[in-house]
């Protein structure tokens, strides 16, 4: 097993230490581990793809690194990282800025109140694939009470633009967690490639009535498969004290996002109550600036780490920068732990 912890600052008190620790504790409970494990290939890659090769341990972590003043930084080398591992367990890092190459699932909601709106933003949720590079893949999911991949991952534009084009699934119910669920299952037909950010961009209203699947598997699962969500909530209106309100969207819908190393928008829907039609372009280029401007910082697993005792180590930034991993909040330094079982030698006669 393979968990993330933060450091505290030295000046923190220790009821807020306590706090902290506590707060922690919930959020490993639904991190899972991040371990890439390579596995013999079916089908031997391309000479471009850097895919992890067997018997090498990489753990990997998109991360979001800012300065003091909250701004997002991208000029940090691997050189500016100071690694602490007393154990030696680590054998090396792998640090690299920028998210060039995608694996990207759009998960749409066909329910009525919005298949309209999810159709007309073909062409800007295409225009973001496409300016990932030639390596990147695609795939389409529809769904209102049970998910269907209509597209399956590949290179195909013209295909993932035509998937938004579908009839309306009225009065049927929503499962949107199955739909997760299903996004994540997609991934299992690629090879893993180090360098590829795994993701799902989920539209929908936020109203799940009929999934199987509970909200936290998806999110641990989604930790364990290295992808993150991207949710986007379509909100619906209802009165609330003489005037439309936002209806509250179901429980796990938006800890999809903030758990997984996504992010989660609210749309601005107050152009429906004037028969105006809603653009997601902003949206759209949200999700890739920040994709953008995320690192993947990755140890690579020596021999010492799989002796099944329990070791620390930890990595830090320079002074004026801290850095970010899935629901965990910013510091200077995280700290990381690996504990492995001891490796069962077999005996032949």
């Amino acid at each position: 097993m393979f968990l993330p912890a933060v450091s505290l600052p030295p000046n923190s008190t220790t009821l807020c230490a306590r706090r902290k620790r506590l707060f922690l504790s919930v959020c490993l409970l639904n991190l899972c581990v991040l371990l890439v494990t390579a596995q013999s290939l079916a089908q031997e890659p391309s000479a471009d793809d850097e895919v992890l090769r067997v018997n090498t341990d990489l753990l990997l972590f998109p991360i979001r690194i800012r300065d003091k003043r909250g701004q997002a930084v991208t000029s940090l080398t691997e050189r500016d990282l100071t690694l602490k591992d007393q154990d030696k367990v680590t054998a090396g890092l792998y640090f690299s800025q920028g998210i060039d190459r995608v694996a990207l699932v759009f998960a749409l909601d066909q329910s009525g109140s919005t298949r309209e709106i999810i159709s007309l933003q073909r062409d800007a949720a295409v225009a973001l694939f496409t300016r990932f590079n030639e390596r990147s893949k695609i795939a389409v999911i529809r769904f209102a009470g049970k998910p269907t991949l209509v597209v399956p991952f590949g290179r195909d534009a013209a295909a993932a633009r035509e998937a938004f084009n579908f009839s309306s699934a009225a009065n049927q119910p929503t499962a949107i967690f199955d739909a997760a669920a299903t996004a994540l299952n997609a991934f299992e037909e690629l090879p893993p490639v180090r360098s590829e950010r795994r993701i799902v961009i989920l539209i929908s209203d936020g109203l799940d009535n009929a999934s199987t699947t509970k909200p936290n598997k998806v999110i641990e699962a989604a930790a364990s498969k290295r992808v993150s969500f991207y949710v986007i909530h379509l909100p619906l209106f209802e009165p609330r004290d003489g005037r439309l309100s936002v209806r509250p969207a179901s429980k796990g819908f938006k800890e999809l996002a903030e758990k997984t190393n996504g992010k989660y928008f609210l749309v601005d829907a107050s152009p429906l109550l004037s028969n105006k039609t809603i653009d997601l372009k902003p949206t759209f280029q949200a999700i890739e600036d920040d994709l953008r401007n995320q690192y993947l910082l990755g140890f690579y697993l020596g021999e010492n780490a799989n002796d099944g005792r329990k070791h620390r180590f930890s990595l830090s930034l320079p002074a004026g920068f801290e850095y970010q991993m899935g629901p965990l909040g910013y510091s200077r330094t995280q700290e990381f732990f690996v504990n492995r079982p001891r490796q069962v030698l077999k005996i032949t006669k």
